[in-house]
């Protein structure tokens, strides 16, 4: 397992609703068991109602779902990887409030 911290690109896809949704886009070097963090204050939240993770071949051509395990200290969601492959591309849709 490696914590990778704050890494890839986070993106908030629905502003100015009652409920944000975040996107967490990952580079094609994040494995099975690592752990990224989210820095939810950015995003004018501080908790989570729930995480959706998706990973992809390095090409792209393979999308799978995954569950991720997660929690959130301090406006800080840590999100270990759930899936059973090495060197992919991780999407999570976060919905925080």
């Amino acid at each position: 397992m490696t914590a990778l911290g704050d890494v890839g690109v986070n993106t908030e896809i629905t502003p100015n609703s009652g409920v944000k949704m975040i996107q967490v886009v990952t580079d094609a070097t994040v494995d099975d068991g690592d752990t990224l963090t989210v820095d939810l204050s950015k995003f004018g939240c501080t908790n989570i109602h729930g995480i959706q993770g998706f990973s992809a071949s390095t090409t792209g051509e393979v999308v799978v779902t995954e569950a991720p395990t997660t929690v959130v200290s301090s406006s800080t969601l840590t999100i270990t990887v759930g899936g059973s492959a090495d060197n992919r591309v991780r999407t999570y849709i976060i919905w925080a409030y």
